[in-house]
């Protein structure tokens, strides 16, 4: 289990936009599962919507890249690096994600070469499958 100070040491994003509150397990360039509790008081919340906060899928898809990011960031060849958006596939959603919820973000790589790379991403809630789609990504 990783909490947010060990992610950081992977991955470079920092509050507000660290999307991941702890990793379960991973396995470098290989998988990852990871955790957002998503508490009333995100900053989004203000904005989207006003006494209806819900998620936004863009986040959510920015969360499932965050913990892909661990799995691709912890190779050794890739420390210090980072990994940008190649491309969003497939992603559909599929539940809301509210104040309250526990998001697992599971990431799983299918492909790669050299620094570009797909992973498939399933995002759920209780088990629930809150979103889920294909993530490609560039490490620089």
């Amino acid at each position: 289990m990783l909490n947010k100070e060990e992610i950081k040491n992977i991955i470079p994003q920092r509050e507000p936009f660290l999307m991941i509150d702890e990793v379960e397990e991973y396995i470098p360039g290989e998988s990852c599962i990871a955790y957002k509790n998503v508490n009333e008081k995100e900053w989004y919340f203000q904005g989207h919507f006003p006494g209806n906060p819900i998620m936004p899928g863009v986040l959510i898809t920015e969360s499932l890249a965050q913990a892909g990011a661990v799995a691709i960031l912890s190779l050794e060849e890739n420390k210090g690096k980072n990994a940008l958006f190649g491309g969003i596939d497939k992603m559909k959603f599929k539940k809301m994600v509210i104040p309250g919820d526990k998001l697992k973000l599971e990431v799983h790589i299918i492909k790669r070469k050299g620094p570009i790379g797909v992973g498939e991403a399933i995002a759920t809630v209780d088990g629930k499958i809150a979103a889920k789609g294909e993530l490609t990504f560039a490490v620089v």
